[in-house]
């Protein structure tokens, strides 16, 4: 007999927790979520992404194992699938000392070693010689990395969903104990929990270690060819200087900042333009004639806020006024390098519930 299981959240650690679980015949799925691929809202961080491969778990750490793990997907997706918007990347991390300590010097920590533990995850790993790097760096290493195509890989990822039989809907649930009327049998077994930042604010969870991580970019149609990143930059410590191509026609990543506790959803203009001079100035093949910002052909300017949460991503199983909930949500900026991973942890916890009985006991 099948177990009815309803995802909660329709971001790319919805979706992709929902293509893992749908490999199981005996689990008839519904994802149920208030936004969509396709929707572009404050509350929906997924489309808002990069997206890219640029790990920062520290070695040890959920994030870590999750991030690791995640890579050899994103790999076989990019060399089998090339309708799902992914492609390699040539990419250079810079450091620079001044940086320890400061916001964006915590977020790149681990990316920015030179013994980084992902050496030997990515391609092509090597430290680059001090010659190759910008005269304010101190360090930096070069590797194959990938971007994505967030508005063609999220359709892609909820495509395969509908072709494995998952069922999807519209949904605003003010509490977790909801998720089952949407399943199509009106009932769930189980609830997997990805709503993200939202998860702060839904009844039955209302996780106060949840805290926005506001970012801003500019998507520009310039090609930079290649991806880089330096470890911050001289106009705030929340302010960060990351240039990544997104996949077939995505257009350019220009960012960004990590600003803490910020729910403004509107791009700040001022920010906007120290964003594109920082990413002309790290990387001159943006605007080539010029140098100036002028020289950049804008497609938009957006603002999409991460869900961090304090002490990493929470991957676990609970009971919530008797219904069995697995939560996966809270992975900040690094939803899409550490998605699958995550999915399969998921799966897990789903599974063992399922699978020993956990669900009959209960009833």
């Amino acid at each position: 007999m099948a177990q009815n299981v309803v995802v909660v959240g329709a971001g790319v650690l919805g979706l992709s927790t929902a293509l893992v679980l749908s490999a199981h015949k005996n689990l008839d799925i519904t994802v149920v979520a208030k936004h969509m691929p396709g929707d572009y809202d404050i509350e929906y961080a997924s489309p808002w992404a990069g997206a890219n491969y640029f790990p920062v778990g520290k070695p040890g750490s959920n994030l870590q194992r999750f991030e690791k793990a995640t890579w050899t997907e994103l790999d076989r997706i990019c060399r089998q699938v090339p309708e799902a918007g992914i492609h390699y990347q040539p990419t250079r991390v810079y450091g620079r000392k001044k940086d320890v300590g400061t916001a964006t010097g915590q977020w790149f920590h681990e990316l920015t070693k030179e013994d980084a533990w992902f050496k030997e995850v990515v391609p092509n790993f090597r430290i680059l010689a001090k010659s190759e790097l910008p005269e304010d760096c101190d360090t930096g290493t070069e590797f194959t990395s990938v971007c994505i195509n967030t508005a063609v890989y999220l359709p892609w990822v909820l495509g395969q969903c509908v072709k494995a039989g998952v069922t999807i809907k519209r949904g605003i649930l003010s509490h977790i104990s909801q998720a089952g009327l949407y399943h199509t049998s009106g009932h769930a077994d189980v609830v997997v929990n990805c709503t993200g930042l939202l998860a702060s604010k839904l009844g039955g969870v209302m996780d106060s270690s949840l805290y926005p991580g506001r970012g801003q970019i500019v998507l520009v149609r310039n090609e930079p060819g290649v991806m880089l990143t330096v470890s911050g930059t001289d106009d705030g410590s929340e302010e960060a200087t990351y240039i990544m191509q997104r996949a077939v026609g995505g257009g350019t990543i220009l960012g960004g900042c990590l600003q803490h506790n910020s729910w403004e959803s509107q791009p700040d203009p001022n920010l906007a333009q120290r964003i594109m001079q920082r990413s002309i100035d790290l990387c001159p093949s943006l605007a080539p004639k010029t140098g100036k910002v002028t020289e950049l052909s804008v497609i938009r300017h957006g603002v999409g806020l991460r869900p961090m949460r304090t002490g990493g991503p929470r991957v676990e199983k609970e009971k919530i006024e008797g219904l069995w909930v697995v939560h996966n949500y809270g992975h900040a900026g690094y939803g899409y390098q550490s998605g699958w991973g995550s999915a399969w942890e998921a799966e897990r916890f789903v599974l063992d519930i399922v699978q020993q009985g956990q669900i009959r006991a209960n009833l």
